[in-house]
C-alpha cells in the first residue's frame, strides 16, 4: 500500500534562475532540534525542500500532538522563506476520498499557504512539482496525471519533489539491498525531470555502495539520508554554479551537475 489524488495549484514569485539555491532535507522525524535548524537556515535559500517523513509514527509523542507542532514548525518555515513540502510514508494520518491513505493534515498546512502535495510552483523559468506519497492507484494515476500536465508546460527547469527514490538506484541501498519505488524509473525515463528531490531510504549516502547522487539519464536523483543530531544531513544544489554538495556527520563531498554520472565516492 502507498496518498491522496494531487490538486494542482501554481504560485510564481521572483527568483531568477541564476540565484537559485536549493537546500534538500528529508526524513526529519520530529527531530525537533533539526527543525529549528532548518527555520535558522531557511532564509539563506531560494527555496527549501523537506521531501517527506515530518512525522515519526514510532515517538512517544501522539501523532496528533505531532501534527500540531509541525504545522507550527511550517508557518514558520514559510515565513522565514520559499519551502516546498511533500509527504511520507510516516505523514500518513487517514483515508481521504478514495479510501486510500493520505497525509490528511498537510491540507491545513496548504490552507495556511504551504505549498505542499499536489502543489506546482513556478519560480521564473523553474517549475517545482511536490508529489504526495500515494497509497494505492487512485494515488498513483492521480500523480502521474499531475506529471503528464507540468511535463505540457515544463520551463528551462523542472524539479520533483518525490519522497522515495527510484528502484536499483544507488539512493535507495541501505547497505543490504536496493529499497527503492517501483514506478519511478518508469516516470523519470518518460518524462526527464533535470532534479528528482527524495528521501525515505536513510541508510545510502553512509553505506560504501550507496549514495546521495545518481544520474539517470538526463535526471539527477538525490537523497540526503538520515542522521541523528542537531543538524540533518543535507544537500544544497546552486543551480546557477552547477554544483551540489552533501553535508553531514562524515563531512562534505561535491560534484558538478555537468556531470554525465555521479562521480566515484572516495569517503569509504
Amino acid at each position: 500500500a502507498r496518498g491522496h489524488a494531487p490538486s494542482s495549484s501554481t504560485q510564481s514569485t521572483a527568483n531568477p534562475r541564476h540565484a537559485m539555491r536549493i537546500l534538500l532535507v528529508s526524513d526529519l522525524h520530529y527531530a525537533l532540534p533539526q527543525l529549528d535548524w532548518l527555520v535558522r537556515v531557511t532564509p539563506n535559500y531560494d527555496l527549501v525542500v523537506v521531501a517527506g517523513d515530518l512525522l515519526d509514527i514510532s515517538s512517544a509523542v501522539a501523532i496528533d500532538a505531532q501534527v500540531v507542532v509541525m504545522l507550527n514548525y511550517l508557518r514558520l518555515l514559510n515565513a522565514a522563506g520559499r519551502i516546498a513540502v511533500s509527504s511520507g510514508n510516516h505523514d500518513l494520518t487517514g483515508a481521504d476520498a478514495q479510501g486510500e491513505q493520505s497525509a490528511l493534515w498537510l491540507t491545513e498546512a496548504r490552507a495556511a499557504g504551504v505549498p505542499s502535495d499536489g502543489d506546482s510552483l513556478l519560480l521564473d523559468d523553474t517549475l517545482v512539482t511536490i508529489c504526495p506519497w500515494w497509497d494505492g492507484p487512485a494515488g498513483r494515476d492521480a500523480l502521474e496525471a499531475q506529471l503528464a500536465a507540468d511535463a505540457a508546460r515544463r520551463p528551462a527547469r523542472w524539479i520533483w519533489v518525490y519522497h522515495w527514490p527510484p528502484l536499483h538506484s544507488p539512493t535507495c541501498w541501505t547497505g543490504r539491498r536496493h529499497y527503492g519505488d517501483t514506478e519511478l524509473g518508469a516516470w523519470i525515463a518518460r518524462f526527464q525531470p533535470d532534479l528528482v528531490l527524495c528521501g525515505h531510504v536513510h541508510q545510502p549516502p553512509f553505506k560504501a555502495d550507496g549514495a546521495w547522487a545518481d544520474r539517470i539519464g538526463d535526471t539527477w536523483v538525490f537523497n540526503p539520508g538520515h542522521q541523528i543530531g542537531p543538524v540533518p544531513a543535507h544537500i544544497e544544489i546552486d543551480c546557477a554554479k552547477g554544483e551540489a554538495a552533501w553535508l553531514s556527520l562524515l563531512g562534505v563531498e561535491e560534484i558538478s551537475l555537468a556531470a554525465r554520472t555521479a562521480p566515484p565516492r572516495t569517503v569509504f
